[in-house]
């Protein structure tokens, strides 16, 4: 055993080794990219990079189907694209663990949107576990195969950049070995006519229910802290800010099992408390659910629902509470112009945009990549964009349009890169050439 400066990523990467994994599949995106890139280092562990997040899931349940423990990862808007395996894996349920990693980006520093995956959690029914730092990244992922494989899930391992790319201390341990388990067929179980599926819906609720009684005494979930004045439910990077700015002077529940949440542990830390705090990134997830269950609370009417948090904006929220002046963290320098991202030298998308550029009366549909940037100035090729592969089908619908209003006078162009392309492009293609 010994102590290590990891960054979450490679925490998770390192949990998925020491859980005894032995398959992975990722499709790259910020912030989760290194994890796949760390897993490969580990020859015990078959690691591939999928065309698409759909695909990675499909490879890493089959996997578990078999009877491997496995691992599935992707940036938050990759969930999406996986969602429609998720759904129906949360029915047939594993023979080995599954666990699958969703890195979310609150602040959007390289994704179309900031969209809060732990909702993916309940509306698939999969238990959700959050962790704070590179330690719990460890030992939160080895959890996460224990649970799936108790009772009969995938598990949604869901982080943030700034817990992805922060480093902490951890300690890195042994790798545990695990036999395969045995595959048995079964149709009732593993193939999801609705005839199956109907029942299996049935069972899923029932696990639900017994996940509930096992999030009351997870160790995932814990207090930390003796103050009776302050209460603070918390977890991810925003446990980190909460315990900077209000240190010993408050208790904290720390929800680290997150769905289903653990309301009798709470209701009792509530009871506890003079004030009760929320304290989350993003979406109410969790003070959502204390109204619900009719607790009073602190919160959202204070924080932001859009953008990161940071010590400076928890401090200023609460000041009123801490009796301090509030943490004000300022940029290293504030003389140096912004600096946006630009194609690089002799990047073979560039003559391309330069030709583009020249025509009149045309409509170029982008796509997600670095070529995105030729919208911009000075090449000005691109108009609009809503998803990986989009270009060519939204482009496609744009000439539609044009066609049932006899307009002939602009032509559309769709641009895409290689991985894109092989992400989700080929059916647009398919699409133009048959229709």
């Amino acid at each position: 055993m010994k102590k290590k400066l990891l960054t979450g990523n490679e925490a998770i990467a390192r949990g998925v080794y020491e859980a005894g994994c032995r398959v992975a599949a990722a499709y790259p995106g910020t912030p989760s990219t290194e994890i796949l890139e760390h897993l490969s280092a580990y020859p015990e562990i078959y690691s591939e990079w999928s065309p698409n997040e759909k695909v990675a899931l499909e490879v890493a349940g089959g996997a578990a189907l078999a009877g491997a423990r496995s691992f599935c990862s992707m940036k938050h808007v990759g969930l999406n694209v996986a969602a429609d395996p998720l759904f129906t894996i949360a029915y047939t349920g594993i023979t080995g663990g599954l666990v699958i990693n969703t890195s979310d980006e609150p602040g959007m520093h390289s994704s179309q949107n900031e969209q809060d995956n732990r909702y993916y959690a309940s509306h698939a029914k999969v238990p959700l576990v959050v962790p704070s730092d590179s330690q719990q990244c460890i030992d939160f992922t080895k959890e996460a195969f224990r649970i799936s494989e108790t009772y009969d899930t995938a598990v949604l391992l869901r982080t943030t950049t700034r817990v992805c790319h922060s480093k902490s201390l951890a300690e890195m341990m042994t790798r545990e070995e695990v036999p395969q388990r045995p595959y048995t067929k079964d149709l009732r179980k593993n193939l999801m006519t609705p005839g199956n599926s109907r029942p299996k819906h049935h069972e899923v609720e029932a696990r639900l229910e017994r996940l509930a009684e096992y999030a009351e005494r997870t160790p995932l979930n814990y207090v930390e802290g003796t103050s009776k004045e302050i209460g603070i439910i918390t977890q991810g990077i925003a446990y980190q800010y909460a315990r900077e700015v209000f240190g010993d002077s408050a208790s904290y529940l720390y929800i680290g099992f997150s769905y289903p949440l653990p309301k009798q542990m709470i209701r009792s830390f509530a009871s506890q408390v003079k004030e009760l705090i929320v304290i989350e990134e993003n979406e109410p997830f969790i003070e959502d659910a204390l109204k619900l269950m009719g607790l009073s609370c602190m919160g959202k009417d204070r924080l932001p629902l859009c953008d990161e948090l940071s010590v400076s904006i928890v401090s200023e929220a609460f000041q009123d509470l801490i009796g301090k002046t509030p943490v004000t963290v300022r940029p290293a320098s504030t003389d140096l112009p912004p600096r946006p991202p630009a194609l690089c030298p002799g990047c073979p998308h560039r003559g391309i945009f330069h030709v583009l550029s020249k025509q009149k009366h045309i409509v170029c549909s982008t796509d997600i990549g670095c070529y995105t940037l030729g919208a911009f100035p000075p090449l000005n090729v691109g108009d609009f964009l809503f998803c990986m592969g989009s270009s060519i089908t939204a482009g496609i619908g744009f000439r539609r349009a044009d066609m049932s209003y006899q307009r002939d006078d602009r032509k559309i162009y769709a641009v895409i890169g290689d991985s894109t392309f092989f992400h989700s492009g080929m059916t647009g293609l398919a699409d133009v050439v048959y229709n």
